[in-house]
């Protein structure tokens, strides 16, 4: 019975270690260290933490999709999209150009050291979270077309 109770307090801790944004700082592409807890807790607005990689086909046709259909989506839903590069010191010096490439509107994060997803206990990418009042309220890993107007509607449920 012992052995019952512990395991289902553990069981519960890892559950609410889900359910708040860690606090992790990491770097934005100019290097400045961004808090995720401060600089993105705008009450009730949604953001869209989209985790990807340089070499990862399915994580930029996702974040293009988005990057197409993000103008139109905002004029239902107010929601910001952080993009969260996992690209090791080997390909990050990759994100930059592809980004500017791509001419994406994201906010840009670099996830070096993967600490945030070491935090979010991601395994792979691609891999997006939802979070309203520094709370995770959706996620969602894994793409295929289609997945992005899936989150659309959940950001207009959460809204």
């Amino acid at each position: 019975m012992k052995l019952f109770i512990v395991s289902l307090f553990f069981i519960g801790l890892n559950l609410n270690a889900q359910t708040i944004l860690p606090d992790v700082s990491i770097a934005n592409l100019e290097g400045k260290k961004i808090s995720l807890k401060n600089d993105f807790s705008e009450k009730d607005k949604l953001y869209v933490y989209s985790f990807w990689a340089t070499w990862c086909t399915p994580c930029i046709n996702e974040l293009d999709e988005i990057n197409d259909l993000q103008k139109t989506w905002e004029k239902e839903v107010n929601f910001d999209v952080i993009a969260v590069s996992i690209d090791d010191a080997r390909t990050q010096k990759r994100v930059k150009p592809l980004t500017n490439g791509k001419e994406w509107e994201f906010i840009i994060l670099l996830d070096s050291n993967q600490d945030l997803k070491r935090a979010l206990t991601i395994v792979n990418v691609p891999y997006t979270i939802v979070v309203k009042n520094n709370m995770i309220v959706h996620v969602q890993n894994g793409y295929v077309p289609g997945n992005e107007l899936e989150l659309f509607e959940k950001l207009k449920s959460l809204k």
